[in-house]
């Protein structure tokens, strides 16, 4: 009785699959705003992965803050991989354009606890009053 249940369970069961996000890195998006990425607040889940793309030449992605404090910093130009393992919001930033406000945020499993913190995360020119609004959106 038990293997019946077993294999049951195993038949009607749905696999979770993790899933992809890619973001593009621009130096204009298509309403004109310059030095942003695709998708300023990403929503995902616990095992999914978002590649950043750059459109063009200068950019990369360094994490300023996140649930676990991972550090990552990608080099510029070149594409960049994350698979995210812990919920929470991630906060992070085009090193070379931070001060015109090219950031973003991840939040993984619809967890928004650690809002403050990120609240308190460097931010420098643009960003300071871009991360304020996007953390608004959240």
């Amino acid at each position: 009785m038990r293997y019946l249940l077993l294999v049951s369970a195993m038949l009607f069961a749905t696999p979770s699959l993790a899933a992809d996000l890619t973001i593009e890195m621009l130096n204009k998006d298509k309403d004109g705003k310059k030095m942003v990425f695709s998708q300023e607040v990403a929503r995902v889940d616990v095992g999914d992965t978002i590649n950043w793309v750059p459109t063009t030449k200068g950019h990369n992605v360094e994490m300023m803050a996140s649930p676990n404090d991972m550090k990552f910093k990608s080099k510029v130009s070149k594409e960049a991989s994350m698979t995210f393992d812990a919920p929470g919001i991630y906060y992070y930033l085009c090193t070379p354009h931070k001060g015109m406000g090219m950031i973003g945020l991840v939040v993984v499993g619809g967890d928004v606890s650690n809002k403050d913190e990120v609240a308190k995360a460097k931010a420098l020119g643009k960003s300071k009053k871009k991360l304020k609004a996007l953390l608004k959106t959240i």
